[in-house]
């Protein structure tokens, strides 16, 4: 009788934790979606895609993306069926800037860019290897572009935010983000394909900024700068772009200057929010 209901206690624990496992699967699996979605940038990702990816099966997928769309956290469109990032991630993510504190901190620079140039600033930071815009700031010059949108995302070094990040690492980790998006820039970014890219980080490095003379998008120019951590590593980068006929080279040292100030600024108030005030003067506490 004893060892019966012993063997009953272990198919009991045993069953719980296959329930227990099969649960981490499944946020295993939503996770996974998320990101892959995420990652899709505005175009947003196809059922077809995200069963390939995944290697699930399609009804397994269709359930876990339907299950993430009542939860608010992905949404489909419509006409095209795609799946794009909801509106509960947009709110998590708010959320989230206060704690990582880059966003929020870095406002006040990108309207003081902004306001002093007319153009448009940007506030970009790295993910893996790609480059993702968190906030676009418009000036007032009537005629704008329209290359880069929050949440917009490229290959490391597409664009001058995303260069000067690329730029700021060390060698070995330029040499791999190269490689990981070879075959996306030869597909989708052919100006930046081959040896460009590379060539661009060691001009970049050279005169001390981010140039982007049109590449992303004619007639688009951008200048930026890297934002650094007290490691010395980037954690961000803040970049301005106009029409070409306002990147004269005059002007690209005007806003070169801007950019590097309202860095500077912002790499003090992020040492100052992690170490308080004294250290960020220079003084032990």
């Amino acid at each position: 009788m004893e060892h019966s209901r012993s063997a009953s206690a272990r198919k009991a624990v045993q069953a719980t934790a296959d329930v227990s496992a099969g649960g981490a699967q499944s946020l295993d699996r939503a996770a996974t979606l998320l990101i892959l979605v995420g990652r899709a940038g505005p175009s947003g990702a196809r059922l077809a895609d995200l069963v390939a990816e995944t290697d699930l099966t399609k009804p397994t997928v269709h359930r876990m993306l339907n299950a993430l769309v009542r939860a608010g956290l992905l949404d489909q469109d419509a006409e095209t069926r795609r799946y794009h990032l909801g509106p509960e991630i947009y709110v998590l993510g708010t959320l989230a800037s206060v704690r990582f504190g880059l966003h929020p901190v870095s406002l006040r620079a990108l309207v003081r860019l902004s306001e002093a140039t007319g153009d448009t600033a940007f506030l970009s930071v790295a993910r893996d290897v790609y480059a993702i815009c968190l906030h676009r700031e418009e000036g007032a010059y009537p005629i704008r572009v329209h290359a880069l949108q929050a949440g917009d995302r490229h290959p490391l070094g597409v664009g001058a935010g995303s260069l000067a990040l690329l730029a700021a690492l060390p060698d070995a980790e330029v040499e791999e983000v190269l490689t990981a998006n070879a075959d996306i820039l030869d597909e989708r970014y052919p100006s930046y394909a081959g040896a460009v890219l590379g060539a661009l980080v060691r001009e970049t490095r050279a005169q001390g900024y981010a140039l982007n003379p049109g590449m992303l998008l004619p007639g688009s120019w951008g200048i930026g700068v890297a934002i650094r951590g007290q490691d010395g590593r980037p954690i961000g980068a803040l970049s301005i772009a106009a029409i070409d006929s306002r990147m004269g080279e005059e002007r690209q040292r005007e806003l070169m200057h801007l950019l590097r100030r309202e860095a500077a600024w912002i790499e003090a108030r992020m040492l100052q929010r992690d170490h308080g005030p004294a250290r960020a003067n220079g003084k032990r506490t």
